[in-house]
């Protein structure tokens, strides 16, 4: 690579993912303390629901399954899962499991997008940021649907051992950009678009993604104890009739 390449690479692969986490966190968390009332996801149900329940479902269905396979995927060291499966057995099952996963995102995801492009009265009171969230989670999709045949040629599981290698070190702060060098142009990509949206994330409607998890400390929520009112009256004196009671 040329020294202009060089430079490019180790920063987007050195230095940006740490301003993407640095905004996606600080951005978040400013965000939640001055504007709680943006804190939203802006659902047009009200307005049509059409294909709305069709596309809402397969595409969270979707798009959590790859989020959390990415997660689980990207970080989980190789000696973890060694003694089960070699790294090509692993990557035939992400590739499989994403592929099913990425084709119902797809879906649902272009019935969402289609419906806020050419529903004139959900496109009339869309924000701008809305579509613009909507088609880069799209082509972000795209790319990851096209890795996939890339995937399928190095079924020796060595370019997930690499990708793994950079996002762990990336977590544990030993950031290494010579891992990727030699990784198809699909995967950089797809790299470099996944963080962006991560920069994205606080000045969009995706920051309701963290009230959703957040519904999971519901569970774990101390009891209430729930007493009835007893009015402590003088002796003699009638309780006050309850509203509705009868003469």
């Amino acid at each position: 690579m040329s020294s202009i390449q060089t430079y490019l690479h180790n920063f987007a692969f050195n230095v940006y993912p740490y301003v993407c986490l640095a905004v996606f966190l600080m951005g978040s968390l400013a965000r939640f303390d001055r504007d709680q009332y943006t804190w939203k996801s802006d659902s047009s149900q009200m307005l049509r629901t059409g294909t709305l329940r069709w596309g809402s479902n397969l595409f969270h269905a979707g798009i959590l399954f790859l989020f959390f396979g990415h997660f689980v995927g990207l970080l989980t060291p190789h000696w973890v899962y060694e003694p089960f499966i070699t790294a090509g057995q692993k990557q035939m099952i992400a590739v499989t499991a994403g592929g099913i996963a990425g084709a119902i995102c797809f879906v649902g995801l272009s019935l969402l997008l289609h419906r806020r492009l050419f529903d004139p009265r959900i496109r009339l009171t869309s924000h701008r940021t809305d579509i613009a969230i909507l088609l880069i989670l799209w082509v972000q999709l795209v790319l990851g649907l096209v890795t996939l045949p890339f995937s399928f040629a190095h079924n020796d599981g060595n370019v997930m051992l690499l990708l793994s290698e950079w996002a762990q070190r990336i977590v544990t702060f030993r950031p290494d950009a010579s891992l990727l060098v030699a990784v198809d142009w699909p995967f950089k990509l797809h790299l470099v678009l996944g963080m962006t949206i991560f920069l994205l994330f606080p000045f969009s409607r995706l920051v309701h993604v963290w009230s959703g998890f957040a519904t999971v400390a519901y569970l774990f929520r101390p009891h209430q104890m729930v007493r009835s009112r007893r009015l402590n009256l003088p002796a003699g004196h009638n309780q006050p009739r309850q509203p509705g009671a009868g003469v």
